[in-house]
């Protein structure tokens, strides 16, 4: 089991751009996954071949006062953004995800998430 600490994902809503009928990533999406393969290529982590699970604790953002802030993604739309990142990074493809459990945890300054990725055991 490995677990990483990630930045602030990008909104879904930036995500993804329609161009001549075709659905891309946005540039915010590609420096996202870029920041992402950083971070998974320092903690030594290699696509897994077979299913994975993973864990993902979204943190949002502290306002000044130390407060969560209010203003926060959609833990739905940050999985699918998550997802998306460690695709090529974790596994090969999302698809050997079989089990995935998200949850809102404590905020922290400038938001993140901490993901946790194992090999998952089939029964």
């Amino acid at each position: 089991m490995t677990t990483i600490r990630l930045p602030y994902p990008v909104s879904a809503n930036r995500y993804w751009r329609n161009m001549r009928g075709r659905t891309i990533r946005s540039a915010e999406a590609n420096a996202y996954r870029s920041a992402v393969a950083g971070i998974a290529s320092k903690a030594s982590i290699r696509p897994l071949v077979g299913f994975v699970e993973l864990g993902i604790a979204y943190h949002p953002k502290t306002t000044k006062k130390g407060a969560a802030s209010r203003v926060r993604l959609d833990l739905d739309n940050c999985i699918k953004v998550v997802l998306d990142a460690l695709n090529s990074v974790a596994y090969a493809d999302d698809k050997q995800v079989i089990k995935l459990r998200a949850e809102i945890g404590q905020p922290i300054d400038g938001g993140g998430l901490t993901v946790t990725i194992c090999e998952a055991v089939q029964s």
